[in-house]
Order: C-alpha cells, then structure tokens, then sequence
C-alpha cells in the first residue's frame, strides 16, 4: 500500500479527525461580538494555563497554504489579517487587513443569518488604532482568533460553527473551474488538489508547514499540466492523508517520535480499535528508556506509554519472549506503518516507509536488541535508540548526527537487513577522536560484527580465547593501562587510552613496542609496592600474548575496520572485568 494511500485509510479511523473542509488549528483568543458588530469587552484567552501558554486545537475552515503571497482564511486568522495588528514591523500588515476584509465582504455579501452579519458590521466599523483603545493584551498580537456572538460564548458555539457557516463554506470550497481527474490514491474519479494542504509538526521544518507532494517550478511539469494536475489526487484524499499526518504529528498525540533528524510517524491497521491502540502503544515503548521519563527531549516525543501493563509486556518481549506468547492477538492481522520525515526547505524528504506485520516488526526489534547487547550493559538499562545515535555525533548532541544516518539505521531495524555501514565509519572515527570506548558505542560495534560482518560468534562479555588478534590486543591494551594506573596508585591525569587509543587500535605496530617498554617500568614500580599484583598482571599479559599465532607477528602494521571493531570490544571486556574484580574485592573486605 502506497504512503498516501495507507494515510488515508488511517484518517478514516481516526476518532476526533475534522470533517472534510475543515483543519485543525491553534486558536489563542476568541472576539466576543454583540449584536450591533460591537466587541463585548475584552477578548476571551483560550490558550492553557501553563508556561508556554499554548493554544487550544480547534476546527476551523481549512487553512489557505501561503507561500509568499497574501491569502486570508475564512472566519479566522492571525491578528495581523483579522485586525491590522502585528507585534512585528508589520510591512504588509494593512494590505493583509484589507484582504480579509475585501474577501469577508464579498463571501457574506448575500448571507441572511445574524450571526456572520455582526461580523460584516464589525469588519466594517473597525481600525487598527481601536486594538490601543479597547486595551486589549499585547499577547493576543500575532495569535490565531475566531468569533463568537456574546450570547453564545458561554456556549462554545463560534460563528464557523454555525450551520449557516458551514453551509457557505462547503460552497466556496467547491466553486471555481476545478479539472477533475481519477486519483491516484482513492481510484475514483473527483476533483484534483491543485495545492495539496501543508504538513506541521516536523522537527526542523518551516513552522507555517511544508509538502510532500508540490509542483512550483516548470521543470516539474508534464505535458503542460502545472501543480497538483502533475500527479492528479482528488481533494478528498489530499484533505485526509494531510490530515491524518498532522495528527499523528501533533505533539502528545502518541503516534511519534523523534530518531535524530527524521519526525517519525506510525499507525496500526487492524480490524478492532484495540488492537490498533495495543500495537501502537507497544511499537511506541520500543523505542523509550527502561525508567520512566526517558523519551528523547525534542517534539514529537510520545507520552503515557509507561502505563503498568504495558511496561510488563514490554519487558517480555525486549526478553525475547516471542509476540504471541505476550500478545496472541496482536501476531497476526495488524498490519503496522512506519513514516520518517524530515525537513528539506519547504518539502519534506521521506527518510524511510516501511510496513509490515506488527509480529515481524516484533521479531526484527527483538533481534535488534539482541545484537547490541552487551555485558556489562549501559548504564540506566536498555537505552534508547536516540541515545545510540547521540554516541556517533559531535559532543553528543543531535543536530550533529550524521544525515541520513538515523533514517537508515532505522530502516535496517525495522526490516532486518544490515546496518548502514557509514555507523562502523561513524562509530570508530568517533572512538579515534574523543577516546570514550563506552558501553554504548561498543554495543553499536558488537551489532555491526554479527550482522554486517557476518561474525555470529562475536561474544557478549569477556571471552579469553576468542579467536581475533584484533580482540586480543584491546585486551592487552586494557592490561597495559591497568599496569599504569596501578603503578601509578590511580592517579593519573591522562592515561594509555588518552594517548594512545587510536593509534593502538588502528596502527598496532605503532603503538604496542613503546607501550610494551612503559609496561616494564611499571610492572618494575609494582613488584616493590604489590609484587601478587604484579605477578597477576604479567601472567595475564603472557596469556593473551600466548594466545597469538607464533608464526605471526603480533603486532600488524595496520588493521582493518572489523579489527579495530574488535579491538574496542576486547578493550571493553577486559577493562570491564578490572572493574568487576575490584568491585567484588571490595565488597568481600566490607563484608569482612
């Protein structure tokens, strides 16, 4: 099933989705007029009583999509349209005024219903000096506002409610010389979207929206037709898939999350609403931290998911229980989609779309977790996939990942095909350039051995004899930085890591001979303070290197990306059993 298509089939079960014509919008005060098209006081604030003071979600009369021109919507807009004012410079304040008031003057011209007639008298008798006048707040500048006679404030009835409204409306939205077509999406023939409505809510992208399907240049035409006759989809469809994807992407809506630069989307399609919500709800909990409030903090991020029963489901399948032993009625017959969004100018590029059986999906996010795992784990638990990718970008922050990285990444967990290979690039030029060979990063290293090269046996936690010359001497180097440290009573401001790492990783023959030498001196400080340390130390040191080929030189000039892979894990084992042994040695003399 095609994007558009499946987006469409979504906005028909969505419970709260506008009625055709109309869009959801963030309204911020509504203008209380009395009969005579005077303002009754001040306006009301509908916007939340919180620090962002956000505006309520309302359906209005579908929003016009502006690029550069001026175009007001029908019985609402933002102040600068409605009332000539902007907290701004405001150049073409006054020419926006007076388009909404030239375009509501020609729309209610002929109506006969006392409500959007008060309108007409209030458009008519106001300026822009009475905003100053009336003494209405300065925050209500720049806000989405509507109308409401007084009498029927109390009632939450607006004048684009009124049936009168709404009949006007349906005929102006279908008026005009319209070319009809067959669409693409739904097969039945109608009248094509010229301009299809815009898309918020993508992290990134322009505030006012962007497109996925627009045709604004002559290169884009074909055969002469121009805009949306390009690729003919009815305005029916056009209004439901952008619906449904500005539903899905509203903040809090519990249908996205953000994996680094893409705002991704996903809905379930199932013959009963619960199991739509159960998938859904799992599918969102795949991709959170283990402790609660572990979402990523960038827009879109899910809420409510850490519910007691869900969290219990969770925790089996990210166990490996399989998805019909959890959840028998959610294995077969949900079919799962998967959209990644991100911004380019004023379209939006689809990073990835995949669907699927939800149990598939299940199998392949299982064998996911399976491959990065890694003893000891990171710390807070299983984290979360934004938290891998902040280990491949710069400092750790999210706009640094790589591009296209995320997109792909995900992509190859979904479907379970390999991992982009530019995150063993990525993840090792890290690793050269800021030293920290954490749990993480390694977890990313172990995931890309078994998958990408094909090395099923690479091991979870220490593995002493695992044969890799590359694993090897990451232990070796773990030992040699153990020696120092030891030698040195701990205190040490840079260690062989800081120094060293890269190059031993990457250039052994470099690096091992100096390191070998240093070694010596400080096994030679050890024997006069600990000589049981020192002699553990160098029997450790001639069992790894007795584990090498004699007949080959232990230490290569040069090793390649899946031996430096293997060294990071070799040097995280085996610094990670140092750790292990001085904690459990610690705690046997507590105990004591």
């Amino acid at each position: 099933m095609s994007i558009l298509a499946s987006l469409v089939r979504a906005y028909d079960r969505l419970p709260d989705a506008p009625p055709f014509g109309f869009s959801s919008e963030k309204i911020g005060f509504v203008i209380s007029l009395n009969e005579d098209g005077t303002p009754a006081g001040k306006p009301t604030d509908l916007r939340a009583e919180d620090k962002k003071r956000t505006p309520v979600q309302m359906f209005v009369p579908a929003a016009i999509k502006r690029t550069v021109g001026i175009a007001p919507n029908f019985l609402w807009d933002k102040t600068s349209y409605v009332l000539g004012i902007t907290a701004g410079e405001g150049k073409r304040t006054a020419d926006e005024h007076a388009a909404f008031v030239k375009r509501h003057m020609e729309d209610l011209a002929a109506v006969d219903d006392s409500g959007l007639k008060v309108l007409i008298q209030f458009l008519s008798a106001w300026t822009p000096e009475r905003f100053a006048e009336l003494e209405w707040p300065e925050e209500m500048k720049d806000q989405n506002v509507v109308f409401c006679l007084e009498a029927e404030r109390k009632s939450n009835v607006r004048l684009h409610d009124r049936p009168a409204a709404k009949a006007l409306w349906a005929r102006l939205s279908a008026a005009g010389d319209k070319t009809e077509a067959i669409c693409l999406v739904s097969g039945e023939r109608g009248p094509v979207a010229r301009l299809h409505p815009a898309i918020k809510g993508v992290w990134g992208a322009q505030s006012s929206g962007a497109s996925i399907v627009s045709f604004n240049l002559d290169a884009f035409t074909s055969y002469g037709h121009e805009q949306g006759d390009n690729a003919p989809v009815s305005e029916m469809a056009a209004a439901a898939y952008t619906t449904a994807l500005n539903t899905f992407l509203r903040r809090d809506s519990g249908h996205s999350i953000q994996i680094g630069d893409a705002s991704t989307v996903f809905w379930a399609d199932a013959s009963e609403a619960e199991k739509v919500a159960a998938a859904e709800g799992l599918f969102a909990g795949f991709w959170d931290d283990d402790e609660e409030g572990g979402a990523e903090p960038a827009p879109g991020a899910s809420d409510g998911i850490h519910t007691t029963a869900i969290r219990g489901k969770l925790e089996q399948i990210r166990e490996g229980v399989p998805l019909k032993h959890v959840e028998p009625e959610l294995a077969e017959g949900v079919r799962f989609f998967v959209l990644g969004l991100a911004p380019n100018a004023a379209r939006l590029s689809i990073r990835f779309y995949f669907e699927d059986d939800f149990g598939a999906i299940t199998e392949n996010y299982q064998r996911y977790l399976a491959d990065m795992r890694i003893e000891p784990p990171p710390r807070g638990g299983r984290p979360a996939l934004w938290k891998y990718l902040a280990e491949t970008a710069v400092l750790g922050k999210r706009e640094n990942v790589p591009p296209n990285l995320a997109g792909e990444w995900m992509r190859a967990i979904l479907t379970g095909s390999r991992y982009p290979q530019t995150l063993l690039a990525t993840v090792l030029m890290r690793l050269r350039a800021d030293k920290d060979v954490n749990g993480l990063r390694v977890g990313i290293l172990k995931a890309l051995l078994i998958r990408n090269l094909n090395r099923e046996d690479t091991p979870v936690a220490l593995k002493p004899d695992y044969p890799s010359k590359g694993y090897q001497l990451g232990r070796l180097f773990a030992v040699y930085e153990r020696i120092q440290s030891d030698a040195l009573g701990g205190k040490v401001n840079a260690t062989i890591k800081d120094k060293f790492y890269g190059s031993a990783s990457a250039q052994p023959r470099k690096v091992f001979g100096l390191l070998e030498k240093n070694s010596a001196n400080h096994l030679s400080k050890l024997g006069k303070q600990k000589p049981g340390l020192k002699v553990n130390h160098e029997k450790l040191v001639g069992d790894i290197l007795g584990r090498m080929d004699p007949g080959e030189d232990p230490f290569p000039t040069a090793f390649s990306a899946e031996d430096q892979a293997l060294f990071g894990l070799g040097y995280h084992h085996q610094r990670s059993e140092f750790f292990k042994s001085t904690k459990d040695t610690h705690s046997e003399e507590t105990a004591q």
